[in-house]
């Protein structure tokens, strides 16, 4: 689990930083990333119904967390939200931190 202090939780951060911050995209999910508020990397994520239900959805939030966290160090500090799209519902876990961490790394 990511530490309070790496979270997203107010809605007015999840719309800025969707609304105005660069996205990147894969298979799996879409990356939105922002200029931080905070001195630490911060994140969020945004798993719909379209995904599955709450069971899964619950399962790909917990999978990408633990991918965020993981790669926690290698991150810059920035807000970013991951939008899991309907694939990443059937990827394994090896499969979607390959998917999902390539587009975690700041592009230039």
């Amino acid at each position: 689990m990511l530490a309070k202090a790496n979270r997203i939780v107010r809605g007015a951060d999840f719309r800025r930083i969707v609304r105005t911050g660069r996205r990147a995209g894969g298979e799996l999910a879409v990356v939105h990333r922002a200029k931080p508020e905070a001195a630490v990397a911060r994140f969020g994520f945004i798993v719909s119904k379209q995904v599955g239900n709450a069971v899964v959805r619950n399962r790909v939030r917990r999978r990408l967390s633990e991918i965020v966290r993981a790669e926690l160090g290698t991150i810059d500090t920035a807000d970013i939200v991951i939008r899991a799209l309907p694939a990443a519902a059937t990827a394994d876990f090896a499969t979607l931190k390959a998917g999902i961490a390539p587009l975690l790394v700041r592009r230039s």
